[in-house]
């Protein structure tokens, strides 16, 4: 599994960069693509579906921030929380990531029928929600 993850992240930012994108990398991606699909969240929120540390987390946010792809907003109840929004500059992008994103999903599954595909993504999901029923026993 490391080793998928390691070549995966790999050919991924070779895909980016075959496509013009250098403004983000793969790891700010992913954070794009839950705020582009769940809308503004909390840091807490990004890094539990991204699995990205917060310490790790903050320096990207401030890192994408600065470049403009998103903006940290205080929730109006409650000044403490902050809430991180996609920005316009970053919405431009949507359409050339899941570009991008439906060529990883072919180099994944190149030589996978379309069964063998479903019933890995089957086993998959079984494998996150064992661990999501373990880590919750906590």
């Amino acid at each position: 599994m490391s080793r998928i993850r390691h070549l995966s992240g790999r050919v991924w930012e070779d895909v980016l960069k075959e496509s013009g994108v250098e403004i983000f990398n793969g790891a700010q991606g992913r954070i794009l693509y839950v705020l582009w699909e769940k809308g503004d969240m909390t840091i807490s929120q990004i890094g539990k579906l991204t699995s990205l540390a917060k310490t790790t987390l903050t320096g990207m946010l401030d890192r994408m921030e600065a470049s403009g792809l998103i903006k940290r907003v205080p929730d109006k109840k409650n000044r403490r929380q902050i809430y991180v929004t996609v920005s316009q500059k970053a919405r431009e992008y949507r359409d050339i990531y899941d570009g991008i994103s439906d060529r990883m999903n072919g180099i994944y599954y190149r030589g996978f029928s379309d069964k063998e595909v479903a019933d890995f993504e089957g086993q998959l999901k079984r494998i996150v929600s064992n661990l999501e029923e373990e880590e919750n026993k906590k």
